[in-house]
C-alpha cells in the first residue's frame, strides 16, 4: 500500500500534554477488530473523548473547536504498551500527519514510519516551547520540514533539528511502502543479479 508523499508542513498543532500514553489510551482494544486502516480515527482516545453514553466530554481537547491542525503534539513517552499498529492508523486516519514528543516508545515509532506518520521527537525543553506557545495562541503555527528535519516554530523563528532513519525518510518523502520501494530500485535488483550470475 503506498502512502501519502510528505510534503513540507506548515499547521496549526493539537496540544496533548499528558506524559505516557500508551497506545490502548491511543485505540482501545476493544476497537483492533477490523483488519483494513480504515475507520479508526472515529476511535482515536475513545475512552478519553467520550463517556459511557458516548457523549463528547467537552473538555477533552479533540472536542475544543480551538484546537486544530495536522500536528499532534504530546507528552513524554508517547506510544508506550502493546505494539499495536493500529495506534498509528488511528493517529494517521483522524487526520494527523506528524505527532511531536521528547520521547517516542520504539515500536510506536517504527510503526508510525511505516504508515505515513512522522514522529518528530524534540528536547523536552523545545516540547515545553511548543507547548507554551499552543497554550497562548491556539492558531499558532508549526513548520516541520521533513527534508532539512527541521521543525520551527513560526511565531518566533526557533527551530531544532530531529532524527529520522534514512530509509524511512526516503520513504515518506516518496509515498513508498517497502514494496514500492522494492519496485523503485527494481533496475538496480536485477543489474545486481546479472552480475552474479
Amino acid at each position: 500500500m503506498a502512502i501519502d508523499k510528505f510534503v513540507t508542513i506548515e499547521s496549526s498543532a493539537v496540544p496533548l500534554p499528558i506524559e505516557n500514553v500508551d497506545t490502548d489510551q491511543i485505540i482501545p482494544a476493544r476497537f483492533l477488530k477490523a483488519t483494513t486502516r480504515e475507520g479508526f480515527g472515529e476511535n482515536l482516545f475513545r475512552d478519553w473523548r467520550y463517556d459511557k453514553e458516548n457523549n463528547p466530554k467537552p473538555d477533552f481537547v479533540l472536542n475544543q473547536n480551538v484546537y486544530s491542525g495536522t500536528i499532534l503534539v504530546a507528552g513524554k513517552n508517547f506510544g508506550s504498551g502493546s505494539s499495536r499498529e493500529h495506534a498509528a492508523w488511528a493517529i494517521h486516519d483522524y487526520g494527523f500527519k506528524v505527532v511531536v514528543s521528547s520521547f517516542f516508545a520504539d515500536i510506536f515509532k517504527n510503526n508510525s514510519l511505516n504508515n505515513g506518520l512522522l514522529p518528530v521527537q524534540v528536547s523536552e525543553g523545545f516540547l515545553q516551547k511548543l507547548f507554551n506557545a499552543i497554550d497562548g495562541d491556539p492558531e499558532t503555527k508549526i513548520k516541520v520540514d521533513l527534508e532539512n528535519q527541521q521543525i520551527t516554530l513560526l511565531a518566533t523563528g526557533e527551530s531544532e533539528s530531529f532524527e529520522i532513519n534514512t530509509y524511512k525518510k526516503e520513504c515518506l518523502i516518496n509515498g513508498y511502502d517497502d514494496i514500492d520501494y522494492l519496485i523503485s530500485i527494481k533496475d538496480k535488483i536485477e543489474a545486481f543479479e546479472q552480475s552474479r550470475a
